[in-house]
């Protein structure tokens, strides 16, 4: 028998209707095997979660005049996946709130049974559903985090001058396209010598193919990837092998098909404030605390039920606040104050490169961890490839502008953009430079392209190798997107998997966006452009493992591989602070990065990013203090196994300073010894 019990309900949801208060995370100490989380007790207050011999649920519908759960008999079958067969409905009361929810505990409620919320208009998915294993418009399932056994009771986290993030898309990363596939990979990604992977959004989307920027569902692990516990799975093997797990979030839109907020709630999206994907989100208008307090129990979620160690914030630009606490900044405080005894990192994807967002909140900022600092990437591209359209306008790809850009952390701050027609940019002096995450690739430059084209799919190997030297080199927190170590042959096109009517309007703006670039002016060179619709366009974007064993895609994951080696064994690098790093611009094709310190050898980093060239290093300021000619020859990026056409610089390490002979791009790394080390 079913029975409802509001005597059960907890203290702050039979408050009553008093005044409305603010929304403070429940995270207390306790025991990790009853609640699913080493790092502190975690209990949600939206959504359905297991308590006692029932379940509670809860949701905030404050416009609503009555709710109820509408539950379905179910079978699972031998794998423990959701059947169809079975159903009959039985419906449940809710009791209303102060605060705008409704709630209640249902006895003999458990794990795996299945629900929707019964509102006026129809019955409805669970906004805040643990997971939807029919699809985002189909009944939402009650999933209990206890029943994992997790093993990762020990880890504490990734130190930040250890970071290297490997950004990924579970559907394309693997022919399985699944968590599973993704956690076979992880002794690979660790012999590499990636500390954390940034799994691209994994909450749940319409269909069966999307990058995740369409999520609706965002407390549901997308079905096509697997199920709750196969996340949780792979986020305990990667700890137990000492990869971090990152998660990509999306808090400034929701995806356009299967999105029922709106439905339970029309607080959830503000009356006045609009961004790219139309109507933004209420995160400072009326009954926004309730709007906060859905996100913020979002990223908590995802902290405390699956153990995940980093957020990576979509698009922050894009979540449009003018309240006095602004969201991005309660967030950061609130994850802060839950987690106890590892460490979290909250990373935001944001173009205005403003420097309190990763300053501490003692020093009027925000408390972030990094930022994607993208002109660092624009630059390069603008200097290798050429690209001057679009928001590479701004940039010249001149070797002096790139050592500003390598030496700042960004390059604007607060000079004026032709592209955004307005000033951009803070002034970024002392912020560390690990909180800057550089790429060279990722998701958005390359399947923001029409063709889906690679940075390495567009330059000569030579080029693309000393550009990597210059990114694994720098100070900066590095960003690999998967297939960059082994210059993978395959594109990473944009696809979705919409109904007919949606996926044909974006089929037909996908093509339109490009209408301004000169090579797609013409209509019929639009038409070439992949429909993100065809499956096709999915499965060319899968990665083809069989090339990382065969040259010359080996070739430059050795190089890769060498490279990350030296990020952890070299203190130059590895212990980088303010100060101890400077780059410079050699002439118009040659950068030199210089890293000192406090314990061990400096390291110099020569990179001829065009062509041939002489580099003669007598006399040039970049030495200051630097005893020469102790100096030690690490490697080139023409050694035989990075490559299999090398043409080595001529590297003379005997006079008074390292002079080098360039026969084409290539980066040459050199340790400088202390007094009575050996001379090379």
């Amino acid at each position: 028998m079913i029975s409802i019990r509001h005597s059960e309900l907890s203290p702050s949801i039979r408050n009553g209707r008093g005044a409305e208060r603010r929304f403070h995370p429940v995270a207390t100490r306790g025991n990790a095997r009853d609640e699913g989380d080493h790092t502190g007790r975690w209990r949600p207050s939206l959504g359905a979660w297991i308590e006692g011999d029932g379940t509670r649920f809860r949701v905030w519908a404050p416009e609503q005049e009555q709710v109820e759960v509408v539950l379905y008999e179910h079978v699972l079958d031998g794998h423990g996946s959701y059947a169809r067969n079975g159903r009959q409905e039985q419906v449940v009361p809710l009791e209303r709130f102060h605060d705008g929810t409704w709630g209640g505990w249902i006895e003999g409620v458990g794990a795996g049974a299945t629900y929707r919320y019964r509102l006026a208009a129809g019955a409805f998915p669970d906004p805040a559903s643990r997971y939807q294993p029919e699809g985002v418009h189909c009944p939402s399932q009650v999933v209990d985090p206890r029943a994992f056994a997790w093993t990762d009771h020990d880890w504490r986290g990734v130190d930040h001058k250890d970071l290297v993030l490997y950004e990924l898309h579970v559907g394309t990363f693997t022919q399985e396209g699944t968590f599973e596939g993704v956690a076979r990979k992880l002794p690979y990604l660790a012999e590499l010598g990636v500390t954390a992977i940034e799994l691209m959004p994994v909450a749940d989307f319409p269909g069966d193919r999307n990058w995740g920027y369409d999520g609706v569902d965002l407390f549901a692990p997308a079905r096509c990837y697997g199920t709750p516990d196969d996340l949780r799975r792979l986020v305990d093997e990667a700890h137990a092998g000492g990869v971090a797990v990152f998660m990509d979030v999306v808090y400034n839109h929701l995806g356009p098909e299967g999105n029922y907020l709106p439905t339970f709630c029309p607080y959830y999206f503000s009356p006045e404030h609009e961004n790219p994907w139309g109507k933004a989100l209420n995160f400072d208008r009326e009954r926004s605390m309730m709007v906060r307090r859905f996100f913020i129990e979002n990223a908590l979620h995802w902290v405390h039920e699956y153990h995940i160690d980093g957020l990576r914030l979509d698009a922050t630009h894009a979540i449009i606040d003018d309240s006095g606490v602004q969201f991005v900044a309660e967030l950061v405080a609130r994850v802060r104050e839950s987690v106890h005894g590892r460490r979290v990192y909250l990373i935001a994807e944001d173009h205005r490169n403003l420097s309190y967002m990763v300053r501490c909140e003692g020093e009027g900022g925000w408390g972030l961890d990094g930022v994607w600092a993208d002109d660092f990437h624009h630059e390069v591209r603008v200097a290798l490839a050429g690209d001057n359209e679009g928001y590479y306008a701004d940039f010249d790809g001149s070797m002096t502008k790139l050592a500003d850009t390598l030496n700042k952390g960004w390059l604007y701050s607060g000079q004026f953009s032709e592209h955004l027609n307005e000033h951009r940019g803070t002034d970024p002096q002392g912020i560390p430079p690990r909180r800057f995450v550089f790429c060279l690739q990722n998701h958005d430059q390359i399947g923001n392209r029409a063709l889906g084209e690679r940075l390495h799919h567009q330059i000569d190997p030579a080029m693309f190798r000393a550009a990597s030297v210059l990114m694994l080199c720098s100070p900066a927190t590095p960003l690999i997107f998967m297939g960059q170590e082994w210059a993978a042959r395959t594109p990473f096109l944009y696809f979705t998997d919409h109904p007919e009517e949606l996926g044909q309007l974006v089929t037909e703006g996908r093509r339109k966006e490009f209408r301004h670039f000169r090579l797609f002016a013409d209509e019929a060179a639009r038409e070439s452009i992949p429909d993100p619709q065809s499956e096709r366009t999915f499965l060319e974007s899968r990665l083809d493992w069989s090339e990382p064993v065969r040259d010359p895609h080996m070739a430059m994951l050795w190089l890769y591989r060498t490279l990350l080696t030296l990020r952890r064994t070299e203190p130059a690098i590895r212990y980088a602070e303010v100060g101890s790093f400077e780059a410079f611009a050699l002439s118009e094709t040659t950068l030199l990065l210089r890293q000192d310190a406090d314990i061990g050898p400096s390291l110099l980093a020569v990179i001829q990013m065009h062509g041939a060239g002489e580099v003669d290093l007598d006399g040039h300021p970049a030495l200051e203090g630097l005893a020469f000619p102790r100096c030690q020859l690490v490697l080139t990026t023409e050694d035989p196994p990075f490559t299999t056409d090398p043409q080595p610089p001529q590297v003379d390490l005997v006079g008074r300073a390292p002079r080098i002979t360039f026969i084409r791009p290539s980066a040459v790394l050199l340790r400088v010894l202390p007094d009575g080390d050996g001379l090379i």
